[in-house]
């Protein structure tokens, strides 16, 4: 079954604000296996420039998980989640995050397109801190194997 295009550019704004801390920060570059000490240190982060320890570079994928749950869950949308692997990540910062931020995020549907039988949905996470100030874009492209009508199959 096709995704449906008619829910692109649909935003899935997160239910609350994010409260980013030094432990969850922590235990972040803990999991990812990143002993940096700007991620864990104050002394060590003020020393590189930063107010506060910051976040590793992936970490946003946390703060977007809220509106990409919701997007991949939207039955409006057609997606098989049974059937989805992970195809790209990347980031686009204006500043790293940092502890001490609170934050909110939403997630928009930014392309959805078939490519040799597959389906890729891209979800574009705009996260930022409780003034607006822009922090960083997290951009999420799933593959849904299988997932893209055959030509002149009826949809």
């Amino acid at each position: 079954m096709a995704i449906n295009r008619e829910l692109l550019g649909r935003e899935y704004p997160s239910p609350e604000p994010y409260e980013v801390t030094r432990g969850k920060i922590r235990e972040f570059a803990e999991a990812i296996g990143d002993a940096n000490p700007v991620y864990t240190d104050p002394e060590a982060a003020r020393k590189a420039g930063h107010p506060d320890v910051v976040a590793p570079p992936t970490f946003p994928i946390i703060l977007s998980m809220a509106g990409a749950g919701q997007a991949v869950l939207d039955p409006e949308l057609g997606l098989d989640f049974s059937m989805v692997v992970h195809g790209e990540q990347r980031f686009r910062y204006s500043r790293p995050v940092r502890a001490g931020d609170e934050v909110r995020s939403v997630t928009r549907i930014t392309e959805i397109k078939s490519l040799a039988g597959n389906e890729l949905v891209t979800l574009e996470s705009e996260i930022s801190d409780l003034g607006g100030e822009h922090v960083v874009t997290a951009v999420n492209m799933l593959v849904v194997r299988g997932g893209a009508e055959e030509p002149g199959s009826a949809a």
